[in-house]
């Protein structure tokens, strides 16, 4: 008897009976755990990450349509300062949104590691140029939690919230704040 707890001994006084009372108490807090993690593994959360700089981003996979290489993007005069430009994609123009510049983060020369993550919101399909592509991970919904203020220089609204995985923290994209074209 620990915690405080109090048990009625069974009026037969007998060890097994007594020994039942424990164990069913103990097989019911085990279900009570194992339904809850349960529901966690249920509740998984299957991102694209990638790389700006140092950070390690993620967004929803079924938001993400393909990933292309960031090649032939066409300049458009007049576009807001963070819409590198358009692709053509299979004959649909597509505009390619720079993350560096959406987040107000340094500018780093091209390389072959770029690439163009094609996501759709809605009716819409738009392009995010990234400095390169990590992985396709299952992160379970409970390991998420939202980002400090104080954590950031990148506008706390494009973040839905943090994954912690063992030694790494993901930052996960609210696409339809981060990608708006305005």
């Amino acid at each position: 008897m620990t915690n405080g707890e109090t048990y009625e001994l069974p009026s037969s006084g007998l060890a097994e009976d007594i020994l039942a009372q424990f164990i069913d108490k103990a097989q019911v807090e085990v279900n009570q755990i194992n339904i809850a993690e349960s529901r966690d593994m249920a509740m998984l959360l299957h991102l694209v990450t990638f790389q700006l700089g140092k950070e390690e981003y993620g967004v929803e996979i079924a938001s993400v349509q393909e990933i292309i290489r960031a090649t032939d993007i066409t300049h458009v005069p007049g576009a807001p300062s963070h819409v590198r430009g358009v692709i053509n994609l299979r004959g649909k123009i597509i505009p390619v949104v720079d993350l560096r510049r959406r987040f107000a983060l340094a500018s780093v020369e091209s390389s072959d590691n770029q690439r163009i993550i094609v996501v759709e919101l809605g009716e819409k399909r738009i392009g995010m140029l990234v400095d390169s592509v990590s992985q396709v991970i299952k992160v379970p919904a409970g390991v998420v939690e939202e980002m400090p203020e104080e954590a950031t220089s990148v506008d706390e609204n494009f973040i839905r919230g943090v994954g912690k995985l063992e030694s790494r923290l993901i930052i996960i994209l609210d696409l339809n704040k981060s990608l708006l074209l305005s």
